[in-house]
Order: structure tokens, then sequence, then C-alpha cells
């Protein structure tokens, strides 16, 4: 399966019965998810470059920072545009990265990456990731070190687009477990606004609600744990014991009749971006659930960002389950 010329570098595959992954070495993103046959994340070509980000990691930002600028123990850093039509730095470091394969085995995979210090960014980190296969269920952890002599705040996403087989996007529910949201202001340079409640409002998705005529790019947070919590359950399977059930995750599901994709986050992840374009390559109408530790522009607010001293590290994990 090696492509090591093509835009996301040597394809990896991770196999546990009927279930299937293929990560890829330059961004060390996942390009393939399915079960069955049944594709659950939406692909690409393994000589092709991930549409829209798909499957990337984000990493040691998620999201946009501002004018490509943040200010570190009273220095300015510039980052590097690479959101030219705004102006802004996207999606950090690594996801256009060669990282190292650290083990690959016939369920799980790891990779690693260092990110040196550079222009806008004034400190060393080692980073690693694990994808790791169990019945209808991927995981992915990630583990972050600080290798410098300073500390730094750093934050972590990831940008995969989710399907339910050939289910069309607009027939699926989405059901999230966010109480708080920053509406989208397309014409803004960081295009968010304020934080506010969702109740009332078009961005309250706790009982479900189906995406037709869904538009969003909408960074939402007040996430509460519990699968159990959303309300109603949507196509989770069989009912715990109670409704009170709690398991410390955030979930946010994708549900059609008895089928359903639950994307669980570890409580770290205190946001969820939530993406619907129209015109994703090999797709069209299509929809992205981003695990993020904090939100857009985090750098400057610091809001939510992992805090980590010289030596110490941080690890979390988010995952899919399949039910149905």
């Amino acid at each position: 399966m090696a492509n090591p010329t093509g835009p996301t570098g040597e394809q990896f595959e991770i196999t546990r019965g009927d279930a299937r992954a293929v990560i890829t070495e330059i961004g060390a993103g996942l390009r393939v998810f399915e079960i069955g046959d049944v594709s659950y994340v939406e692909t690409f070509a393994a000589d092709a470059a991930p549409p829209k980000g798909a499957g990337q990691i984000l990493l040691p930002w998620p999201n946009r920072t501002k004018g490509a600028r943040w200010t570190y123990q009273g220095e300015t850093q510039e980052l590097e545009v690479t959101e030219p039509e705004r102006g802004n730095a996207i999606h950090g470091l690594t996801r256009h990265a060669e990282w190292t394969l650290v083990e690959h085995a016939e369920s799980s995979i790891t990779f690693e990456i260092g990110i040196e210090v550079q222009p806008g960014w004034p400190v060393p980190l080692h980073a690693r990731i694990r994808y790791e296969l169990a019945p209808r269920e991927l995981t992915v952890t990630h583990d972050i070190r600080n290798e410098g002599d300073s500390p730094i705040g750093v934050g972590v996403g990831a940008h995969p687009y989710f399907r339910l087989g050939d289910l069309p996007t607009d027939e699926l529910t989405l059901t999230l477990s966010a109480s708080r949201v920053r509406p989208a202001l397309p014409a803004a340079q960081l295009p968010y606004g304020d934080e506010q409640d969702v109740d009332g409002t078009d961005y309250d998705f706790r009982a479900g609600r189906l995406l037709a005529g869904v538009d969003l790019d909408t960074a939402f947070t007040g996430l509460a744990k519990g699968v159990w919590g959303l309300a109603p359950r949507r196509g989770l399977g069989v009912a715990p014991p109670d409704d009170t059930a709690e398991d410390g995750r955030h979930h946010h599901v994708l549900s059609h009749g008895e089928k359903s994709i639950d994307v669980w986050t570890d409580p770290d992840f205190r946001w969820v971006q939530v993406f619907t374009p129209e015109d994703l390559v090999g797709r069209g109408r299509a929809i992205a659930l981003e695990p993020m530790t904090c939100p857009a522009d985090a750098l400057n607010s610091g809001d939510d960002l992992i805090d980590l001293e010289p030596g110490t590290s941080w690890t979390g994990s988010w995952g899919v389950k399949i039910h149905g």
C-alpha cells in the first residue's frame, strides 16, 4: 500500500475482524474507517490530498489563530499564514508533515513527530498518536510532551467527516451534547461570534435534528457527559439500566433509525466544531464532527488550552463507535 510520493505519503492499514482503517504517513490522518465494506468516514484516493482537511490531525492548535499572530511571554509570535483569504493561521503545524512510524500491529498503529522551535512557535514539543480498532469501534489517543525549558499552552483537534454507509447526509439526525455555541460569522476574519446558550435557538441539537436544511461551520461547547444524557436516545443500541448512566465522556451522534455513529471524546475535548459543506469532493453534502480541546484563537484568548510545564505530558482520547 506504499505511496511515498503522494500528498499523504505511505498508507498504513490496520484490521480487526471485518473492521478496517487506513492511516496516512503525512499528517497521521484517518483516510478510511469501514466495517464489512460499509464506510463510516468520508475517504479520498491514496494519491490525492485530503479534501477540506478530511481526517487530518490538528496540533498544536485546532482551528484558527487570528491574523497568524499571538503573544508568548510578552513577545509577538508570527505564524505562517495558511488561510490566505482571511489572513489567519489554521489547524496547527503537523497536518502536512511526515510522521514517524513507531509501532504497527494488526489492529493498532502508533506514529510520532517532533514540533521544533520555528517562526511563530517558541517551545519544542513531542507528539504521539495511536489508532486502535476494537469490535465496531476505533479509538484515537493523543500524547503531547513539552520538550522545552518553558511552559506552553497547546490545543489538539481532529477533522473527520462521518457517514453512515451510502445514506445521504441530509437523511441523518445529528444529536449534540452541547449547551453553548459560538455562532458563525462568515464575513469576519475570525468567523465566530461570542459564546451563548443554545436554549431557544436553531443551535440546540440536544434532542436531535434532521440535517436537511442545516448549514453549520460552528463551534459548540458546554458539553454534557454520558451518552445516555442525550435526549432522546437515538440509535444507540440496548438501553442501560437507567437514564442517568454516565461514562465521563462527551458524545455526539449521527443516526438513522436504529443505526448510529457515536463520536465520543474524553472530558478535555471541551469543544466540537460541526461543518456541513455542500461540495466535499467525492461526496457533495457532508458533515464533519471535529473534536477539539480548545476553540478558535485559543493561543490569543487562552481559553481551554492544555498547560504543559517543561517535561510534562498530556494524554487524551476520542473515538468512533458504531451501533446497529
